[in-house]
């Protein structure tokens, strides 16, 4: 019996989902841009109607119509299809739709004398279009593109139809254009503005929380594992062991005569040498281990499926290691050693207990000697 299909399927960016595309940023910037091709349609409706009425003359009426919709629409058609994001980092395009709603406005003055004056509150809309977008600079220069289109609009009516655009009327239609533009355009910076503050706060704030969020899991000095994050994952670890059924062993480990190092060469140095042994820690895992700072100068190493036998030969490959490692950037001559403790934890198995025999061990470790490990079943002094 066949399976019903879902209710909803996600789109493919780019593929289908309407008019608007598929679910994510583009979906916005195309609604925008469909609101634009609705609102340049009703513009086209409404120069048919000046025709009908005889306000305007048929020809120019149909080429301005007919270019400005075949423009609007291929701007839909780029930022429909995603290939307005290969053209800049705004998506819907926003500048060169608003210059081309300029160029189209001006145009729309020099060819509609009866209802020029209105036209004149069409490119404050291009100017207000941008307005939550374009930076400060762009804001500021379609401001001046869009006085220049339409005082060049003007000038040449004035000019080549003095009787349709008088100079001097033309003269108080520019005047007041650029009163009325001016405003919007600081309107228009000074959201810029804002808008830029507001993002560089908005990027502190996700640098900051990102940064809680690694020190939530994380360690500050040596940058791996703390405490709470290591019983995180030794508790989700141990949900795999009980579905798998295998063992797995715990190791703690303490770095020998510690206090003597801060003591001796200061807090400094003793944080160096914290760091530089969680770094060769962190070297020796498996690709299925995993460690942290349990406190202080002491670790706790978990390996999953594996015998207190295969932890302890990890350990020695950590000692190895370590005795390779040089500490004479730290103080000349300082060599570092640890105590380790191994213990099993069987599935099922309280982990504190598991946890407590390997510190059990550990101090068995401390108190034969150091710079040693004992594995579980090796009998307690």
């Amino acid at each position: 019996m066949p399976k019903p299909a879902p209710l909803s399927t996600p789109a493919p960016a780019g593929g289908s989902g309407g008019l608007l595309g598929a679910e994510g940023r583009g979906r916005g910037a195309a609604r925008l841009t469909l609101l634009a091709v609705a609102i340049y349609g009703l513009f086209a409706l409404n120069m048919a109607v000046q025709v009908h009425l005889g306000l305007m003359a048929a020809e120019p009426a149909l080429w301005l119509s007919g270019l400005s919709l075949a423009g609007i629409t291929a701007f839909y058609g780029l930022v429909r299809s995603g290939l307005g994001r290969h053209l800049g980092h705004d998506p819907s395009l926003t500048l060169p739709q608003s210059l081309f709603g300029a160029l189209i406005t001006a145009w729309g003055y020099a060819v509609d004398p009866p209802l020029r004056g209105a036209i004149i509150a069409i490119m404050l809309l291009n100017l207000v279009w941008g307005m939550f977008v374009l930076s400060q600079r762009q804001a500021f220069g379609l401001y001046l593109f869009g006085l220049a289109a339409l005082g060049g609009a003007m000038g040449y009516g004035a000019v080549t139809d003095p009787v349709n655009f008088p100079p001097a009327v033309e003269a108080l239609h520019f005047s007041f254009a650029a009163i009325l533009m001016t405003a919007v355009s600081v309107l228009s910076v000074n959201m810029a503005r804002m808008r830029a503050k507001l993002g560089a706060r908005t990027a502190e704030l996700r640098a900051a929380l990102e940064r809680i969020q690694y020190l939530a899991h994380h360690d500050e000095l040596t940058s791996i594992s703390n405490r709470r994050h290591l019983s995180e994952r030794l508790a989700a670890e141990q949900l795999n062991q009980r579905q798998n059924g295998q063992t797995m062993s715990l190791v703690l480990i303490d770095i020998d005569h510690f206090k003597a190092v801060n003591d001796n060469h200061g807090h400094p140095a003793g944080d160096a040498v914290l760091r530089h042994f969680a770094a060769t820690l962190q070297t020796t895992l498996r690709s299925t281990d995993f460690a942290g700072r349990w406190g202080g100068e002491e670790f706790l190493v978990v390996t999953p499926q594996a015998s207190a036998e295969t932890a302890a030969t990890l350990v020695e490959r950590l000692r190895e290691t370590l005795a390779a490692t040089s500490f004479d950037s730290v103080v000349p001559g300082l060599r570092i050693t640890f105590s380790a403790g191994v213990a099993e934890c069987a599935p099922g198995e309280d982990l504190h207990l598991a946890i407590d025999r390997a510190d059990r061990r550990l101090y068995q470790a401390k108190q034969t000697g150091r710079d040693r490990t004992v594995s579980e079943f090796a009998p307690l002094l």
